[in-house]
């Protein structure tokens, strides 16, 4: 019995060891040491770089943290809103570092921890396109490891900024945003408001109408009817806490000054924003979000992928616009697929 045991037990060894291969542990040990090794000269700060950035009404400062450390991908997250803040990404530390993929949280000016100048003149696409450009150069980002994921208004971000900075990009990503307010304004009228039980988009309306916007019933109404089967398809008394954190902080003047007072359509800033005609000058490697239950019309994302020149497409079936919580096997299983194609030198990634 004994020289079987021990026989049994030297050819359980010697598999284990031909699994693992010579060396596996320590290169696995090795790799997850380097990717959270904290490579900040000085005092450390958890990864936190508070950006100085200059604007034409002088300088303010904008609050960054990165979380892992991948020299060859860095995921740069603009928030949505506008006016939310980064918090809401906090979902994809549950998926990401796993992965070795580099996280880079950004509040944008107006938002979260950044300065507030509370100057609505600032709340510009321009102004935050070169925001932007300040941010990346500030954390040394460049093609060799740059990588930008704008979700909703971050998606108009991200898009004007790729049509004016792309060389510094190694891939893009647009999460959940149509490249076209007008499109979005006839998405939103045309299908979406024919969804809602009439009553309950009579009295919308009627609100809307008269300007009451802090009118107490307007979101009574939107949250079941609208926020519940559009925003996150979660039951609100389960949304993730990171959602209700982040849209708690939003900031009103900059949300109304870009977007506009109503949920139904643009009538901001924004309202005559369309890059659908410019998307084939974008060469460096997109992918496209959308969800069936979406504010944003999917078939509208699914072209933007086609009309670049390198684009892939994520279709989550069972998301909406925050698909990363409501479909987010889904969509955090695409957007790692998309970057390590990117990474393994792919520029159309079949999703």
């Amino acid at each position: 019995m004994r020289s079987y045991f021990k026989a049994f037990m030297l050819i359980a060894f010697t598999c284990l060891c031909a699994c693992k291969g010579p060396g596996s542990a320590s290169k696995n040990d090795n790799s997850l040491s380097n990717y959270f090794q904290d490579t900040t000269v000085g005092v450390k700060t958890g990864g936190v770089q508070v950006v100085t950035i200059n604007t034409p009404k002088g300088k303010f400062h904008v609050w960054t943290k990165k979380i892992g450390n991948n020299p060859k991908i860095k995921l740069l997250l603009l928030n949505g809103g506008p006016g939310a803040t980064h918090e809401y990404f906090e979902c994809m530390e549950s998926f990401l570092p796993a992965e070795g993929i580099e996280l880079v949280y950004y509040d944008q000016l107006g938002c979260g921890n950044s300065d507030n100048p509370k100057d609505t003149s600032m709340w510009s696409l321009p102004r935050y396109v070169e925001e932007v450009e300040q941010v990346r150069q500030a954390l040394k980002l460049d093609s060799s490891n740059f990588y930008l994921l704008g979700h909703s208004w971050g998606g108009i971000l991200a898009m004007e900024y790729a049509q004016k900075y792309q060389q510094h990009l190694k891939g893009l990503i647009i999460s959940n945003m149509m490249m076209s307010i007008p499109d979005y304004g006839k998405y939103a009228n045309d299908v979406l408001a024919k969804q809602f039980d009439p009553k309950v988009l009579a009295r919308i309306r009627a609100i809307e109408a008269k300007g009451d916007f802090k009118n107490p019933e307007y979101m009574q109404l939107l949250m079941p009817n609208f926020y519940a089967k559009h925003i996150c398809r979660i039951p609100l008394d389960q949304w993730p806490e990171p959602v209700n954190r982040s849209l708690g902080k939003m900031n009103e003047s900059l949300y109304v000054t870009m977007q506009g007072p109503s949920e139904f359509g643009v009538a901001g800033k924004l309202v005559n924003w369309d890059r659908v005609a410019d998307l084939p000058k974008i060469a460096v490697p997109m992918l496209s979000i959308g969800g069936q239950y979406d504010t944003m019309d999917p078939k509208h994302m699914e072209m933007i992928a086609n009309k670049v020149q390198n684009g892939s497409y994520l279709y989550c079936i069972n998301g909406s616009h925050m698909s990363l919580y409501d479909d987010q096997q889904t969509y955090m299983k695409g957007l790692i697929k998309f970057i390590k194609g990117v990474d393994a030198g792919e520029k159309k990634v079949k999703i």
